[in-house]
């Protein structure tokens, strides 16, 4: 087991609540919820991701004789509370969101309901693995509307922010739209398709850029994107053509060029000229080099020739908005609803569903946020994914992505684009606002 499957990849103060409980006796059956309170000023929708990997995480979840080790070296703990974790695994339910569903602030897209040391030990993690996936599929969805059509590709592992970032943020992006990944355990563990061309180091180790092109394209006679930028991009696009023409003879063609650096839609303009006088209309254009939702979008609108776009770094960092304001909260505990009433950081109480309306042409008119118990119009959004601790069936990731499309679809036209629109937000029920108002005057 690596280190990262460890249980105690988590906050120390989820272990001490633990013991407090243990020796209190209490261990009731609490729901938290997982929402975001409010949408970075850049963002009017965001998308849910990363639910398999929690349940993965849930259904896994166990105390090794290792990690008891390491409790017990650390002094902390006592002997008899240690040794009541020996059999602690997660017994739950959970109601949740599909992935790449889109959703607004207030909107809960997971709640766990378990005996309360269940539920309270897996806040940290639960919440990390939500958190970076649903952050990179929101960014990248926006990638995929400001290029309708477009080749999009992540590039992203050489900057992630470690190894686990590197692999989640190649999933969240195909989850939301894009067309793969260059991180090939990424298509080996999900079948996301993986891409590849060369890097400069290849061009410039040989004696000559048309060597280089050469070598590189009869090694991968039918996957060959020559990257043309390292010295001077025209002066290497036309090498290409001549490259081109004498590679036919064998029954090779090159599939594609490669800009990475300068005036994208300038060099593009005129290597697509090159190529086409060339003879080489096939020849595809592949762009890379900081881009993200708003470079593509000026490019898209410009008529920059470019067939598809390699983006890494803004995205599985997402550089504008690096985080959500997310939370897990409890709402209900031992069959009572709970509200914390913390300034700037009050709840909405007890067990909540969503329930959204369309209009005929499927785009989103209204959400409801109410109590689970309700029954309103629109379809609900949260429904049971684990029982007793065992997950129900999920879809694969290829149908969570055609969700996803549908979602993005369905946006009103104003969510859509990259600025700041007028907020959206789910209107409460009316015996959630009166359950809210209840506790609040007996508080």
């Amino acid at each position: 087991m690596s280190d990262i499957d460890s249980v105690l990849l988590t906050d120390l103060y989820e272990l001490t609540m633990l013991e407090a409980w243990f020796a209190e006796g209490a261990n009731e059956t609490a729901s938290f919820e997982f929402f975001v309170r409010a949408l970075p000023s850049s963002r009017n929708f965001l998308m849910a991701a990363g639910l398999d990997q929690v349940l993965q995480y849930l259904e896994s979840l166990h105390f090794s004789a290792a990690d008891l080790a390491m409790l017990d070296a650390t002094g902390r703990f006592s002997t008899a509370f240690l040794a009541s974790l020996e059999d602690l695994h997660f017994t739950g339910a959970v109601e949740a969101m599909p992935e790449g569903t889109v959703f607004f602030k207030d909107e809960p897209i997971l709640r766990v309901t378990a005996p309360m040391r269940e539920a309270q030990l897996v806040e940290s993690r639960v919440m990390n693995l939500l958190h970076y996936q649903t952050l990179v599929a929101s960014k990248a969805a926006r990638i995929v509307l400001a290029a309708p059509g477009k080749q999009l590709v992540d590039f992203g592992l050489r900057r992630a922010h470690g190894a686990e970032a590197g692999l989640l943020s190649a999933r969240a992006s195909y989850l939301a739209g894009f067309t793969g990944t260059a991180t090939q355990l990424a298509g080996s563990l999900w079948g996301i398709p993986t891409f590849g061309t060369m890097a400069h180091s290849y061009v410039q180790a040989h004696h000559s850029e048309v060597e280089a092109f050469e070598h590189f394209a009869r090694s991968q006679p039918h996957n060959a994107t020559l990257l043309i930028d390292t010295y001077d991009t025209e002066a290497a696009a036309g090498k290409v053509v001549e490259l081109g023409r004498r590679l036919a003879r064998d029954g090779i063609s090159i599939r594609g060029v490669r800009l990475d650096s300068g005036d994208l839609a300038a060099h593009a303009e005129q290597v697509r000229a090159i190529l086409d006088e060339g003879g080489m209309r096939d020849t595809t254009i592949f762009a890379s080099g900081n881009l993200d939702e708003y470079r593509l979008r000026d490019l898209v609108e410009c008529g920059a020739p470019i067939d598809g776009f390699g983006v890494g770094t803004r995205m599985n960092t997402s550089a504008d908005a690096p985080y959500l304001d997310c939370a897990y909260k409890l709402v209900e505990y031992a069959g009572e609803p709970r509200r914390k009433r913390s300034e700037g950081k009050a709840t909405l109480p007890g067990r909540k569903q969503i329930f959204r309306c369309r209009e005929a042409a499927g785009r989103i008119e209204e959400d409801c946020l109410a109590l689970a118990h309700e029954t309103h119009e629109g379809a609900p959004l949260l429904g049971t994914v684990m029982r007793d601790g065992q997950r129900c069936a999920q879809p694969p990731l290829d149908a969570i992505r055609a969700h996803a499309a549908r979602e993005l679809a369905s946006l009103p036209a104003r969510l859509r684009v990259l600025n700041e629109a007028q907020p959206f937000r789910a209107r409460l029920s009316g015996p959630l606002e009166a359950l809210v108002a209840r506790m609040d005057r007996a508080a």
